[in-house]
């Protein structure tokens, strides 16, 4: 077997579901890949194979699936991606609000969910001047804010996201939660400075996340520095 996949996990009606290497397919393939994936969406997977990140923090593939099951199905059968993606996303959003989390949850502030739920870990080496940059519960963010939240967030895109935060979902692995914070950082202080909109920061932000990507060496200079923008 060879990269990217890891494990299959299930073989449902004609799809395969894989586990895989995000991060291998983040630098050798296509960084806009995030949590999960098929063909319709990413044309370098096979027609009949579901692709999974491997979780860091387990327990959401299952509405991964339901969710791919249902977004393929409607683009093959002539739905635009967008529309497929908001029926899935409501179909997904159905089956989050079975959860104990959400059942136990609902309800509640902003404020009491962010704090108890949401923030998991300062990372006090990426928070300086006013900003603070958090591992946040990535289920928790999709459960109860936003379902199509993957890998990173700020509050210039989020209005859930506090002022002077920058959230790193718990589900992207130590290896790559760098050249993550680096595009969140860089696409932030673009938005916030210069004004810039969400698509132009956006792909500016994969561009040079992109390049750090395959000049790590690189990295840990163009994160200080990116950061050192975003000071309040």
């Amino acid at each position: 077997m060879q990269k990217p996949y890891i494990k299959k996990i299930a073989t449902i009606s004609k799809f395969l579901v894989w586990n895989v290497d995000g991060k291998y397919i983040r630098t050798k393939i296509d960084e806009e890949f995030t949590n999960f994936g098929h063909h319709y969406r990413f044309a370098f997977i096979p027609k009949n194979e579901f692709w999974i990140d491997h979780e860091s923090a387990p327990g959401e593939a299952r509405f991964y699936i339901d969710h791919m099951l249902v977004e393929h199905r409607l683009i093959a059968n002539g739905k635009s991606y967008a529309k497929a993606l908001e029926i899935a996303d409501r179909i997904e959003h159905r089956e989050r609000s079975k959860s104990r989390l959400m059942k136990n949850w609902r309800g509640r502030k902003t404020e009491e969910l962010i704090k108890n739920k949401i923030h998991k870990k300062l990372l006090k080496k990426y928070s300086a001047g006013g900003i603070k940059t958090y591992i946040v519960s990535g289920e928790a963010v999709r459960d109860f804010f936003f379902i199509d939240f993957t890998e990173g967030g700020h509050n210039k895109v989020y209005p859930f996201v506090p002022e002077k935060e920058i959230w790193i979902d718990d589900d992207v692995n130590a290896t790559e939660r760098r050249f993550v914070l680096l595009h969140e950082a860089h696409e932030r202080h673009l938005m916030d400075k210069y004004g810039w909109n969400y698509d132009r920061a956006h792909q500016d932000s994969s561009k040079i996340e992109y390049f750090c990507r395959h000049h790590p060496s690189l990295l840990d200079k163009t994160l200080k520095k990116e950061l050192g923008k975003n000071k309040i």
